[in-house]
């Protein structure tokens, strides 16, 4: 396992990019996995997309405090009520702000074995979902966030 270097906004425009589907889960995958894992745990953060570490790859860690969920190109395919939580990011330090997310998320995709899986997630599990999953299509939270609220 190896640390990453964390992208940071205004510094790299690969977080505005979108990326793009794991076709097959080799080694390079499996080896990023653990990588974003150990860079995410360093870093004090709850989750970390692959573009967070320059890798146009659809891929997300999230440890939210129930252990590790590795997660290669998910999506969300359902999600009910509403939540209004401050949100920071890995990729923009010094900066919080409240965004509006779903209180409730059913994300699809694979584990690391190639397996389909399912997940819910609720509260800052459900946030974390939307969070890293809107890096995979180049969208940062401070593009959501309610106006007025931004701090740093």
């Amino acid at each position: 396992m190896a640390l990453r270097e964390i992208k940071l906004y205004q510094q790299d425009e690969v977080l505005r990019k979108k990326s793009k589907v794991v076709d097959e889960i080799n080694d390079k995958i499996l080896q990023l996995l653990d990588d974003m894992l150990e860079t995410m745990y360093h870093a004090n953060g709850v989750g970390l997309a692959a573009p967070q570490v320059g890798i146009l790859k659809r891929i997300v860690v999230i440890d939210v405090g129930d252990g590790p969920i590795e997660l290669i190109n998910p999506e969300i395919v359902d999600s009910k009520g509403e939540q209004e939580e401050v949100e920071g990011c890995l990729s923009i330090p010094g900066l919080s702000g409240k965004v509006k997310r779903p209180q409730w998320v059913k994300v699809r995709a694979l584990n690391r074995k190639g397996e389909k899986i399912e997940l819910e997630g609720t509260d800052l599990l459900a946030i974390a979902l939307c969070h890293e999953i809107d890096h995979l299509d180049g969208v940062l939270y401070i593009d959501k966030v309610i106006p007025g609220t931004l701090e740093g």
